[in-house]
């Protein structure tokens, strides 16, 4: 991947698009530090991180939601959350989160006692969510959160996520649903062949027939 450059500003909703193996997801891997870049540099509230390691990063307020979910499956709900509050050490803080994620979530609260391993795909991509809001994320970045799930749950999960947004915390989502991403985003971010190939609002792209046509289907 290079030649990439975006810019996510606080309070956005900024989504990435593109094929498979385009590189969305090592983009993610690069911002929070689990990949080191070969170049470039990655900046966040006018910090360079691109040498820090991902715990600190963390610790900065970037929280990266993975691809496929990634809960600890021999791990209960409750035990899963709380993994994502370990940097955290404001107790009232935590348990506030946690009763936020519930409310966000509410079949997380019933299986509170439930290992993780256990639940559907579309309770995971939950509690995948969920962990990552106990971490107090200012940048949450999401990877195809959309993945496997039936349409309905799909449209709630988006909704959901949102609504996070829309209670101030800064959101980038890489997603392969195009069309979902455009009607959701407030700017959209176009990567092939691990380069950037366009990006503006949905109407600055819908206006580029090369765009719409070679690279968002439409």
């Amino acid at each position: 991947m290079n030649s990439v450059g975006l810019r996510v500003d606080q309070g956005e909703f900024v989504s990435v698009v593109g094929p498979n193996g385009a590189g969305k997801t090592t983009l993610l891997r690069a911002i929070s530090g689990l990949v080191e870049s070969d170049s470039g540099t990655i900046t966040f509230e006018g910090r360079r991180i691109d040498k820090l390691k991902s715990y600190k990063i963390v610790a900065l307020g970037i929280v990266h939601c993975p691809e496929r979910r990634r809960v600890f499956p021999d791990m209960t709900v409750f035990e899963n959350l709380n993994l994502g509050a370990y940097l955290r050490k404001d107790k009232n803080g935590i348990a506030k989160a946690r009763e936020r994620c519930f409310d966000l979530f509410p079949v997380l609260r019933e299986r509170g006692n439930q290992m993780a391993g256990t639940l559907s795909g579309g309770e995971q991509q939950m509690l995948a969510i969920a962990r990552a809001l106990m971490s107090k994320p200012k940048l949450l970045l999401i990877d195809e959160p959309s993945l496997g799930l039936a349409p309905l749950l799909k449209n709630k999960m988006f909704e959901t996520i949102r609504e996070i947004q829309r209670s101030g915390v800064t959101v980038l989502l890489v997603e392969q649903d195009v069309s979902v991403a455009l009607d959701i985003s407030d700017r959209i971010y176009v990567i092939a062949h691990g380069r950037m190939a366009a990006g503006g609002t949905k109407e600055e792209l819908m206006k580029d027939r090369d765009v719409r046509e070679i690279y968002l289907g439409i």
